[in-house]
């Protein structure tokens, strides 16, 4: 096992004026699963890769505990790399598929045994060992993957968007699996992918990246609860939070948040947020998940200043909750996630309230948060 540290690391290809990674600073702790998430070319692969020396570095050091790898070669930097295609050997069985990098290295036969059985009883494949790749399912094409980097017992798992080729069924499956063998192997995974539940549901810590450049790094609770900016808070969560503009105006002491159809009155803590900002803020974009729009009274206070009346234009029956799209006057209809049995129909006029103890403000220009209790 192994801690990683990027120290500004850059990615340059060509001639190109914006680096495709743009001073990547980070420190993985030994035996974490790191998650590296974002949408496609915001530079998360290229990281990867550059950990794994299959990409020159442009700029910047990276460290496998304490050893210096920018220049050693991937063979000797003790990793083991899962790619999104399984990359089997057609004519070779799954435990010679398994046992290849081992023979190639001249371990002895023994430890190759040892090896390859212990890895098959951790992924439950021992029964497939004599099969060959074009008789397995993708799910258990994966699993062979999986165990022929771990026979390698690397101090890092590298993992490339392992699951993308699975169906929905299966990639759910694959993830407890490899949350499991995270717990029982106790080894550092840096994982890459784009889609934010698997992000979300396996990530100790996430890096949310854009366009070449960490957004945040945090647990996937406090990237939830406390997005550090627009793009994040889009990023997390689905259906995605809710962001309406507007302008932050104060009506008989009282501080309001208001559009041309909406007026909702700011809690304290957000508005002490707002009087410690070193930023005065005219204008604002509120953030609301879908969660926290109530159809009725909750436990939260009633009150009259969060409530809003819409049109519903869109209702989703998903089963375990409905999704009610509500036309309130704004450029976008407001999402509400409410519960699976509401009868509200398209066409409906709605009252909800928007809570706005959980609400979140952005900068408009730059979609920075304001954040309860910041003094920036």
């Amino acid at each position: 096992m192994a801690a990683v540290t990027f120290e500004h690391v850059y990615k340059y290809y060509g001639k190109e004026e914006r680096p495709s990674v743009n001073d990547f600073h980070l420190n993985v702790e030994d035996g974490e699963f790191l998650v590296l998430v974002g949408p496609s070319g915001c530079g998360k692969t290229t990281t990867l890769r550059m950990l794994a020396g299959l990409e020159d570095i442009s700029q910047g050091d990276i460290y496998i505990g304490d050893k210096y790898i920018n220049y050693v070669s991937p063979k000797n930097r003790d990793i083991a790399m899962v790619f999104q295609n399984y990359a089997l050997y057609p004519n070779l069985t799954v435990f010679e598929n398994m046992a290849l990098g081992l023979k190639l290295r001249k371990v002895a036969k023994y430890e190759v045994e040892m090896r390859v059985q212990r890895a098959a009883k951790i992924l439950e494949i021992s029964h497939l060992l004599l099969k060959r790749p074009n008789q397995l399912s993708g799910g258990q094409k994966q699993r062979v993957a999986l165990g022929r980097a771990i026979v390698r017992e690397p101090q890092v798992f590298l993992m490339d968007e392992p699951l993308s080729n699975l169906d929905a069924k299966l990639r759910a499956q694959t993830r407890a699996e490899l949350i499991k063998l995270h717990s029982q192997l106790q080894t550092t995974f840096v994982y890459v992918t784009h889609d934010q539940t698997e992000a979300m549901t396996m990530g100790t810590r996430i890096v949310v990246m854009k366009d070449g450049c960490i957004q945040q790094v945090a647990t996937p609770q406090t990237l939830y609860d406390e997005p550090a900016n627009q793009f994040v808070a889009s990023f997390i969560g689905s259906p995605q939070m809710n962001f309406i503009h507007g302008r932050i105006v104060r009506r008989d002491e009282v501080l309001y948040f208001e559009t041309k159809r909406l007026r909702l009155a700011i809690p304290p803590g957000m508005e002490q947020a707002l009087n410690n900002s070193e930023r005065m803020m005219r204008t604002a974009v509120l953030g609301v998940r879908p969660e926290h729009v109530a159809a009725k009274s909750t436990d939260q206070q009633d009150l009259e200043e969060w409530k809003v009346n819409g049109k519903a234009e869109i209702v989703e029956l998903m089963g375990s909750d409905t999704y009610v799209y509500l036309n309130i006057g704004s450029e976008q209809l407001l999402v509400c996630r409410m519960e699976a049995h509401t009868k509200i129909t398209s066409g409906d006029e709605v009252e909800v309230m928007i809570l706005m103890n959980k609400a979140h403000l952005f900068h408009p220009d730059d979609g920075q948060a304001i954040r309860m209790g910041d003094d920036s």
